[in-house]
């Protein structure tokens, strides 16, 4: 069986997990094996996510499975992301997470937000608890790579109100370096934009990979073909997973800021 999720259309025989270390071929059909398997679970403000014009001010439930179908070598949270912690989760349903975040309204709680791994390997969790969220009145945002399939997006797109989706980079050399693919995040990020989805993007600053002047540029005169009032997260680097380079000087991030203004009008700038 291919599943269909992502790029990488893992081809799975009985009982084998896919690359994403999430999705298993189960009695011939190819499903979450993550399905309500939590890892994390915290109250943060929403401009963690990040997201800077959706209800700010406000706090969001964010909760994270296990399993990314990337392997990028800065990976900040690769300690969930790039493992099978299937004996370390705790089963919580849909109906029960979505209490939680009720329970939470009183303190300033507007929602639940799938991040800390990538969630779209479990999508079929996301659309069960985005679809109850949406009956109980209360928001669903998405924390991605925005590296799956038009197939997988549009199972849950009628219930996400927010995304943080991530532009890696703004060249094909860039998403072969770390794994990806360019085509299918910017088909991910346009299909979200077209379904009136709130996004803001994040593009992470790797030294002397992802830093050129000219790629920031081609990168914001594309976002600003869809709208140019998408914001912009510039993000600055730190040392982590397989990655040693050194941290992106904070010259770097205000040069590029400079150039992404001359494009969008909500630039902001993340790790400084």
């Amino acid at each position: 069986m291919t599943c269909p999720i992502c790029f990488r259309h893992c081809s799975l025989e009985e009982g084998q997990i896919g690359f994403c270390r999430a999705r298993k071929n189960k009695a011939g059909i190819i499903v979450a094996d993550n399905y309500g398997l939590v890892t994390s679970l915290a109250l943060d403000p929403i401009e963690k996510k990040p997201l800077k014009e959706f209800y700010p001010g406000s706090l969001i439930l964010s909760v994270g499975s296990y399993g990314c179908n990337l392997r990028c070598p800065f990976c900040q949270n690769y300690e969930i992301s790039q493992a099978n912690l299937k004996s370390r989760s705790t089963y919580i349903s849909p109906d029960k997470l979505v209490k939680e975040a009720l329970d939470l309204k009183s303190e300033g709680n507007i929602g639940i937000a799938f991040t800390y791994n990538e969630p779209m390997v479990g999508v079929e969790y996301v659309k069960d608890c985005a679809k109850l969220a949406k009956e109980n009145n209360i928001k669903t945002v998405l924390v991605t790579n925005g590296c799956t399939s038009l197939f997988a997006l549009k199972q849950i797109l009628p219930y996400i109100d927010a995304m943080n989706i991530d532009l890696k980079g703004f060249s094909e050399d860039y998403f072969k370096y770390i794994g990806s693919d360019f085509e299918m995040t910017k088909a991910f990020i346009k299909a979200s934009y077209e379904a009136k989805v709130h996004i803001e993007l994040t593009t992470l600053i790797v030294p002397s990979h992802n830093d050129s002047p000219l790629d920031m540029d081609k990168e914001c005169q594309w976002i600003a073909s869809l709208n140019p009032k998408i914001p912009l997260h510039i993000t600055r680097y730190f040392p982590m997973y397989h990655e040693s380079v050194a941290m992106t000087p904070i010259e770097t991030i205000n040069k590029l800021t400079e150039i992404a203004k001359k494009h969008l009008t909500s630039v902001y700038q993340g790790n400084i």
